[in-house]
């Protein structure tokens, strides 16, 4: 087993308002990665990703493409210490 991995991420664009943080969080479940996902005031999405590095790379993956809806201008990726994360939540 790999050992897990953290990383802090902002997204900018259009990703408010469209099923941005459902669509990571089915993601998320789908790919075993744990953590959570919220607005910010900025019109950004803040997220933690928690897991497996080759789960977190795929939800990473997902979230520069975004739902349907949005349009991802920017993903700004840093590593983090691993928590203790054990679902994902939609904050």
């Amino acid at each position: 087993m790999t050992r897990p991995i953290q990383r802090h991420v902002y997204v900018s664009g259009q990703v408010q308002g469209v099923f941005f943080r459902d669509f990571t969080r089915q993601k998320a479940e789908s790919s075993g990665v744990a953590g959570w996902v919220r607005n910010l005031p900025d019109g950004r999405v803040e997220a933690i990703l928690e897991g497996e590095p080759t789960g977190v790379e795929r939800l990473l993956d997902a979230m520069r493409a975004g739902p349907p809806a949005a349009r991802v201008d920017d993903i700004q990726v840093s590593e983090a210490p691993p928590g203790h994360h054990d679902r994902f939540e939609v904050r």
